[in-house]
């Protein structure tokens, strides 16, 4: 069965689209699988064939009067899907592991973060469809995952209650967040943006990143961010020496490790624009779930000067009436350091 040229783009363009899945399903015949879909000559279907090798798509071997073809250093596949049924791993392993060059622990990774985050559009966007895509270059791996839903921060806001949807990323850089506990840990967003080089979230007009070489998350308003649904992008180099098991290892085995009895929380997270950390209801929003943890770590940097109430709220207030949870101020300025200092004074 001939398979149309999609309306309104060139046959170059509609090929280079699916070049990774052409070069497996015809490595000695891939000029003639151009000349029929795109109703082309055969120079046309070669020519083809000669820049994608350039580019890097397609790798060429055997005689040169009967070429055998195979994916080049570059690699990409894309599916979009419907999310009415859909079991996050068939996709991995039917579309989109066979495609790629990877050494084991970055596949590992790959797979993880892959289905992971497919998983989260699954059971929790309320969208219909889901595209996904995975692209190899020189140095890199970029796997996205796009959903059409209600977007990860609008969920997250309805399901805590929250007065801003800026709070939602907050929220979920503390880590041991999920909207169905039922049926998810709320570790999986946490796992995975620690297995990646890069990890983003864009959605209902905010932007959370981490990054493994950064000090802390940061949030921004994302400016062309869709009002609704849910992207994901997860970046790792091909070279990376990152493993599965030491990510779980480092935050599960030692008891004191982050995201389980300890969390490292962003501070600078807590404010909005320029607004300062000033009132007792901003302290009282920052330190909801902190009993899910033994430690918490409170990084100041960014953060210039901190409110008396905001302060007291926090460490007086909250941390005397929850003495088994260490609130422990790291990076601190000289104007939150004494504010600090103030509150934690003996007698207050």
């Amino acid at each position: 069965m001939r398979i149309t040229n999609p309306k309104g783009i060139n046959g170059i363009v509609a090929a280079r689209m699916t070049v990774t899945r052409d070069a497996v399903a015809h490595p000695q015949d891939l000029s003639r699988m151009y000349m029929d879909r795109f109703n082309v000559s055969r120079v046309t279907a070669n020519r083809y064939i000669a820049e994608f090798e350039n580019e890097g798509w397609v790798a060429r071997s055997g005689p040169k009067t009967r070429p055998v073809y195979a994916p080049g250093y570059k690699r990409k596949i894309s599916h979009l899907y419907s999310l009415t049924g859909l079991e996050e791993q068939t996709p991995w392993e039917k579309d989109f592991s066979p495609y790629f060059n990877l050494v084991p622990n970055v596949r590992n990774i790959a797979h993880h973060g892959f289905t992971e985050m497919l998983n989260n559009a699954i059971d929790h966007s309320q969208g219909q469809k889901v595209f996904v895509h995975m692209l190899q270059d020189e140095k890199s791996l970029l796997i996205v995952v796009s959903d059409d839903g209600i977007g990860i921060f609008e969920k997250i806001s309805n399901a805590l209650n929250l007065p801003d949807r800026r709070q939602a990323i907050f929220e979920l850089s503390k880590g041991k967040l999920t909207t169905d506990p039922s049926r998810h840990s709320g570790e999986g967003v946490f796992f995975t943006s620690r297995m990646f080089d890069r990890y983003v979230i864009e959605a209902n007009g905010l932007e959370f990143n981490h990054l493994a070489d950064a000090e802390f998350d940061h949030f921004d308003e994302a400016e062309g961010t869709f009002d609704n649904g849910t992207t994901v992008f997860m970046r790792i180099a091909l070279d990376s020496e990152r493993t599965t098991s030491a990510v779980f290892e480092e935050y599960m085995n030692k008891p004191e490790d982050y995201g389980f009895t300890k969390t490292v929380v962003p501070m600078k997270l807590a404010q909005y624009g320029d607004e300062q950390l000033i009132s007792r209801s901003q302290a009282k929003r920052l330190i909801a779930r902190f009993e899910k943890f033994k430690k918490v770590v409170l990084d100041f940097q960014g953060v210039h000067e901190i409110g008396q109430a905001f302060s007291d709220e926090l460490f007086r207030v909250y941390g005397k009436s929850n003495p088994q949870i260490e609130l422990i101020p790291i990076n601190m300025e000289k104007g939150v350091e004494q504010m600090w200092l103030r509150v934690m004074a003996p007698g207050l």
